[in-house]
């Protein structure tokens, strides 16, 4: 039997299904904790098996910061116009568009990056590296390190969730592909600034 503050307490807290947070209820009936993250491994593993789903579908997002110097835009798809609709969805889109506007990221992905910026920042790189006199074989490692920092800075998806550090945006698009059962994607985001 699934303990019911538990229960109404993960209901309200992940806003995952009702199933899923009896589930972990009764998987975990004395530890929230434990129920939480069980039920966040679910959604993130629901999440994966919808990644290759056709969206076509969603919402573009904007919104204006204080004084209207300060905008994004940011376009959110979906696989069907009810999820487009979906209060939840809207929600994301507009966390998205402020993470936009908080932190300023170049690309959606890394593998929205193209081969040649890439490579131009890698030689880059190693350049200021040899010009430090750093040995050959530490050379590789500080440069995964730097491409490691590079991305989490400027690509979206990598970069901390400014309201809550201890997730990514990754993250967070993985929880709400989870609650509501479709396959999410940021396609592109705009930031304008006077």
């Amino acid at each position: 039997m699934a303990n019911t503050q538990i229960l109404v307490r993960l209901r309200q807290e992940t806003k995952a299904s009702f199933g899923l947070c009896k589930e972990a209820a009764e998987k975990y009936p004395d530890n929230y904790e434990e129920a939480k993250k069980y039920i966040i491994e679910l959604i993130k593993e629901r999440a994966g098996k919808r990644e290759g789903r056709v969206t076509q579908n969603g919402i573009i997002h904007a919104y204006v910061h204080g004084n209207g110097t300060l905008a994004s835009m940011v376009e959110v798809l979906c696989e069907t116009d009810f999820v487009a609709r979906n209060e939840e969805l809207k929600s994301f889109a507009h966390e998205i568009a402020l993470q936009v506007v908080a932190t300023n990221p170049l690309y959606v992905s890394a593998e929205a990056m193209s081969a040649e910026s890439l490579e131009e920042l890698k030689s880059q790189w190693k350049a200021e590296l040899v010009a430090e006199g750093k040995p050959e074989a530490a050379i590789e490692k500080i440069m995964e390190g730097k491409l490691k920092k590079y991305l989490a800075e400027n690509t979206l998806l990598d970069q901390p969730y400014f309201k809550d550090e201890s997730k990514t945006i990754r993250d967070l698009l993985e929880e709400v592909t989870g609650k509501l059962g479709e396959n999410i994607k940021i396609s592109r985001f705009e930031r304008w600034q006077i």
